[in-house]
């Protein structure tokens, strides 16, 4: 018999695939599991009563339903069907298994997360600093713009403080906590320092009507050194943008995080929470009334290592909904509708990170007009 009369099915043309290699096992051509072992060799093997029998009542079936049966069973392991059972079993194969999964413990990697904020400080640490090897750094910072710009956070494994990762961080956290952290258990204190300690450097760093100091720290100096905070040498400049040099990117991003964070705090410390708000809204006004990227103004000092190369518009948009979200103001929902062409609303979402917010945008939107229509379209005016 040839192969194409064998199995019609298949094209002549073309040689049969004689075995597959999938994960670590080699499967022969046309596998077949009840061929496997030999009947008296195969593991607990059925009586020979049980295909004739029912498994309810022990009664014979009858001779229909043995046929039945036996159809069905060649059907299953018709050379048709083969590659079917092959991908059941290789899914089967794919599934966690369960003591694998429960053995992870995700509060200890949350606390090592949020412990990983504390070995970044900068500035004069606290007495209830954890990581213990960590001392004052940076405590000159600013000094030779002439304002106080000690505090915040080291970049990765760098001694230089950039204003625009370190305030979508911010941001990033204030949403975890806002959103989460009911269910932080013990380290959600420590959630809240953290977002406070970069706030706290914010609000200095936007102290000046207009003006936001955006990097502190040469970075190419400083990547040609490897050395402790402790222990730096390399030039401390201070780097801002203002009307002149705007920046409406790393202003847009850094009022997002004040008006995030000032929800953080609303009900732990009002006063702050008050601070931060109104802090956002006048670093807002600043990056929305002088549009420009701040890699453009500042692109000897910020590139290659955090050029905003998709543009200010996404972090207009995102301070605009933080705000209405904080604010609960009407005049930021409108801002977002009668900018959203402009800014690029609808640009594709592809990515989320310091640099693209498109998709960030769409879910923080999204979940406001839920709570607005969950209030009755309710929105609080100026």
């Amino acid at each position: 018999m040839t192969q194409s009369s064998k199995f019609p099915h298949r094209n002549p043309n073309f040689p049969p695939v004689k075995s597959v290699h999938v994960a670590h096992f080699h499967w022969p051509k046309l596998w077949n599991p009840m061929t496997l072992f030999p009947y008296k060799d195969r593991p607990n093997p059925r009586p020979e009563s049980s295909a004739t029998t029912s498994l309810l009542t022990s009664r014979p079936l009858s001779k229909k339903r043995q046929n039945t049966q036996k159809m069905a069973r060649n059907a299953l392991l018709s050379p048709g069907n083969v590659p079917v059972l092959r991908v059941i079993l290789v899914l089967l194969l794919l599934l966690p298994h369960p003591s694998i999964s429960s053995r992870h413990d995700y509060h200890d990697a949350l606390r090592k997360c949020i412990l990983f904020f504390e070995g970044q400080r900068s500035g004069r640490l606290p007495p209830d600093q954890r990581v213990r090897w960590r001392r004052d750094s940076g405590l000159h910072d600013g000094a030779s713009a002439g304002v106080d710009l000690t505090g915040g956070y080291y970049d990765a494994g760098d001694n230089v403080k950039f204003g625009f990762p370190m305030a979508f961080t911010t941001t990033l956290l204030s949403w975890s906590i806002i959103d989460f952290g009911r269910n932080m258990g013990p380290e959600l204190g420590n959630a809240v320092k953290a977002v406070k300690w970069s706030t706290d450097y914010l609000l200095k760093a936007t102290a000046i009507p207009d003006v936001v100091y955006v990097q502190v720290g040469d970075a190419f100096s400083d990547h040609n050194c490897w050395e402790r905070p402790e222990d730096m040498d390399t030039l401390r400049t201070a780097y801002k943008i203002d009307r002149a040099h705007p920046g409406s990117d790393v202003a847009g991003e850094t009022a997002a995080a004040l008006a995030a964070a000032s929800i953080v705090f609303r009900s732990r410390d009002p006063a702050y929470s008050r601070l931060l708000l109104n802090r956002a809204v006048r670093v807002f006004e600043f990056a929305d009334r002088h549009r420009g990227a701040y890699s453009s103004s500042l692109h000897s000092a910020v590139c290659p290592f955090y050029c905003d190369v998709n543009g200010y518009q996404d972090e207009l948009l995102w301070g605009a909904a933080w705000l209405h979200k904080a604010s609960r103001r009407r005049q930021y929902r409108e801002y977002i509708v009668r900018n959203e062409v402009v800014l690029r609303a609808g640009d594709t979402i592809n990515e989320f990170g310091w640099d693209n917010k498109h998709a960030g945008i769409n879910v923080l939107i999204s979940k406001i007009l839920e709570s607005d229509l969950s209030a009755n379209h309710v929105v609080l005016a100026d």
